[in-house]
């Protein structure tokens, strides 16, 4: 069961085209070749706006994974702290006859700030 490279790309004419795709053709290879000036103008256009849009799109979507991979994760955690020792000092106070007293909010926020970026 040989047969030669010429041989393989052969494919046989078994009948001949029907009339109605003989005329279909016909009239796809009567269609002009060349576009005229406004057609090409007008599809520039569409071609800019599709170029504008789909920039857009990928600005859009950098924007998106920017904020769901880096500002939503950070303010998760620093006010996850904030709200977890507000409510460790209201247990201790609850439990235990102590006072918290946040003496300098400033330093507590900016210490909340710098652990909440520590890990990410």
């Amino acid at each position: 069961m040989s047969t030669t490279p010429s041989q393989s790309y052969i494919i046989p004419h078994t009948s001949p085209p029907s009339p109605s795709a003989t005329s279909a053709t016909s009239s796809v290879d009567s269609l002009p070749n060349s576009a005229s000036s406004d057609d090409i103008d007008s599809s520039s256009d569409d071609l800019e706006e599709s170029d504008a849009e789909r920039e857009w799109k990928e600005s859009l979507q950098q924007l998106e994974l920017l904020l769901t991979m880096v500002v939503v994760p950070y303010l998760g955690k620093y006010f996850g702290r904030k709200c977890a020792y507000w409510g460790w000092a209201k247990f201790m106070e609850w439990k235990y006859p102590v006072e918290v007293v946040i003496t300098s909010k400033k330093s507590f926020k900016a210490a909340g700030a710098i652990e909440a970026a520590a890990t990410l």
